[in-house]
This record gives structure tokens, sequence and C-alpha cells, in this order.
């Protein structure tokens, strides 16, 4: 045998082994293969539309609703603040310094009905040691003279015929001046300032306890109709003040309209106050001192297309955008400029035209899909 075949022999074991595939064992794989991926779910495209099939449509509840180009009010949305009606709500502060005594019903609670003159509490006057003590002694004085007076008004009585009667009515006047004065002082020792209630509402706030002591003007309750709220809004345009046409306020996820009342011929911080009131009792929920939003719409008119906020999402480059339905089971995503309209819907200025098909509900779940 030649030296040929000898190392054709030698090399034949190795070139089967290479040649033949090489199997792992049981639980040893790579997991070569790729993830299965369903192609009749949910998917995010390579033009960044999104596929999504009816039935999973329905599972996201997704709503749509059919634009129309519109004369849409210009909209301006303010910071707000609640306040209270000066003809429907009233401060209650005591006059003079004291201790604070129950009324006869107690003292009232935050949130309690009252009626206007209901005694809400009292005021015990405070003084100090050495001014009551002088006034006990006036008393005294002032008593003491008194008495006297009437002895001598007995003796010219009985003197009548010899003493001038105006000497008789003379005595008569000091007797009731000293009797005037001794009851004067003696009720600023012990009367109270009684505190009641200004107008018919409920107790807003209450900062007093029994027996607490107070200054004089110290702001004790707050009394309002909460069925008479008002609104102030900042304006940082002045010219707004002319050019109101309608406004509304946000209360949770309703609305209530206001009726612009005027606007202060004084800056705050700058900005225009505008005073707003409600022709019901929607603003009854709110408290005094709550910030709110304030939507004030102008008279001027835009031509956009409305549609509600919720449609409103932000695109991985923190644009505005909403879903547009373009088929049956594809949503496209448009980027859209917009402005204000009532804290519900939004006026779209453009970006969109009329008769697309915009996604209203369930746009939060399509701007998720990957």
């Amino acid at each position: 045998m030649n030296l040929r075949n000898l190392l054709t022999i030698a090399l034949l074991p190795a070139s089967l082994m290479m040649s033949s595939p090489s199997t792992a064992g049981e639980g040893h794989d790579h997991g070569d293969n790729g993830p299965a991926t369903n192609a009749d779910g949910p998917q995010r495209q390579p033009d960044g539309s999104v596929f999504l099939p009816k039935p999973a449509q329905r599972q996201l509840s997704v709503r749509t609703m059919l634009t129309v180009q519109s004369e849409l009010p210009r909209t301006a949305e303010l910071a707000g603040k609640v306040m209270m009606d000066p003809n429907a709500g009233g401060k209650v502060q005591p006059t003079i310094a004291g201790r604070i005594e129950p009324g006869p019903s107690g003292l009232p609670s935050p949130g309690q009905a009252v009626r206007k003159g209901e005694v809400l509490a009292y005021v015990i006057p405070s003084s100090g040691q050495i001014e009551r003590s002088n006034q006990t002694a006036l008393i005294a004085e002032l008593r003491g003279n008194k008495a006297l007076a009437e002895k001598r008004l007995a003796r010219q009585k009985e003197l009548a015929d010899t003493i001038p009667r105006k000497d008789i009515e003379a005595t008569e006047n000091e007797i009731a001046s000293l009797t005037a004065r001794a009851n004067a002082l003696g009720g600023g020792l012990s009367n109270r300032d009684t505190l009641v209630a200004p107008i018919s509402g409920i107790i807003a706030s209450a900062n007093v306890v029994s027996g607490q002591v107070v200054d004089a003007r110290e702001l004790l309750f707050e009394v309002i109709d909460p069925a008479r709220l008002r609104i102030e809004a900042l304006a940082f345009d002045p010219a707004m003040a002319a050019d109101i046409g309608a406004a509304t306020v946000a209360i949770g996820d309703k609305r209530a309209a206001l009726t612009f009342v005027g606007a202060t011929r004084t800056l705050r911080e700058q900005a225009l106050p505008l005073l707003f009131k409600a022709n019901d009792a929607s603003l009854s929920t709110l408290a005094i001192g709550q910030t709110v939003r304030v939507f004030v719409q102008s008279k001027t008119k835009v031509s956009a297309i409305a549609v509600p906020a919720s449609s409103l999402m932000k695109s991985p480059s923190n644009q505005s955008i909403v879903w547009v339905k373009t088929a049956p089971e594809k949503f496209e995503p448009r980027v859209v400029m917009m402005e204000a309209l009532d804290g519900i819907s939004v006026a779209v200025t453009a970006g969109l035209k009329a008769g697309d098909r915009v996604a209203t509900r369930g746009a939060t779940l399509i701007n998720q899909v990957r």
C-alpha cells in the first residue's frame, strides 16, 4: 500500500465527522429559531401606522368620530380662584378683645347651616386688674354720691316751701346722671359682645374654641351662601376684558357656564383680575380659595375642527398627534396644531381636514401599540 492510500484512510474519519450534522442533546439547544409572531394581532407598521384588527378594536373599546370644519371661538385658559360673593357672604369679627363663650346652641361647626341674626358666640371683655380696680372704685364713688344726693333731695322736698324749685330739679338731675354713669361703668365690666351671623348660609370656617382669648377685629367665622359663589381669573392681556363672549369653569370632568361680571382697573401681579359668577348652584361643590381652570371664549372666530381633548396624544418626538382611522383596521398618526376650546374639546387648526375619522376613545391604547 503506497503512501497516498495510507493518508486517505487516515483522513476518512475526520471528513465523515465534518460532513455529518451535529445535534445537541435534549434541553441543550440554543434557540436558533426566532420568536413566533402573531400576524393577526395589533402591530406598529414601519411607517408609524398601527394595524388594529376588528376584534382588538372591540376589546379596547375604540370609538371614532367624523370631523367637521366649523367656525369656533378663540379660547384662552386662565387660572382662577373661588371667592365669596360680597352680597351673599360675610365675616364675623369681634369689636373688643376678650374671651369666647358659646352661644345658646353652642359654638357652630364648619358646614353647619345658620340663619341671619343667629347668635354664634359671645365675647366677654377682658381688662387688666388695675383697670378693673379703678372702674370698681369709680362705681363705688358714684353710688356714694348718688346716696348723698338722694338724702339731700329728701330734705329739699321737706322744705319745698322755702327752697326754690330749681334747686330740687337740679338735685333730681344730678341723681339721674350719677345713676346713668354707674350703670354705664357697671355694664362695661359685665356686658359682652354678641357675635351674630350676617347672612343665612353655612359656616365656611370657624377659628374659635370655648374659652379662647381673642383680639378685636380677629376673624372668627366666615359665613357663605354656597349657591352664590364667584370666580376670579387673572388675564395677562388687559384687552381680553372687552372681547369676552362666553366662559366656563372646569369642575372635575364637568363644565359649568359662567357669566362675566366685570374687570378691575388695577393690575395684580401684572395681570388683570376678571370676575365671573354662575347663574345656578353649579359652584356649590367648590370651596373658598380653591384654584380652578377658567376657559374664556372671545367674540372672534377661527376656522377649526373640534375634537375631544382625550384624542390628543404625544408622539415619541413629543409632538401633539391624533389617530386617524384610514382603513377598517388601520390607524395613522397625524401631527396637529390646536388651541383650547372649553376644557372638554380642543380646536384643531392644522393637521386635520373635514371628513377624517378621529379616534376619540381608546386613543391612549392605540398609542401604546408597538
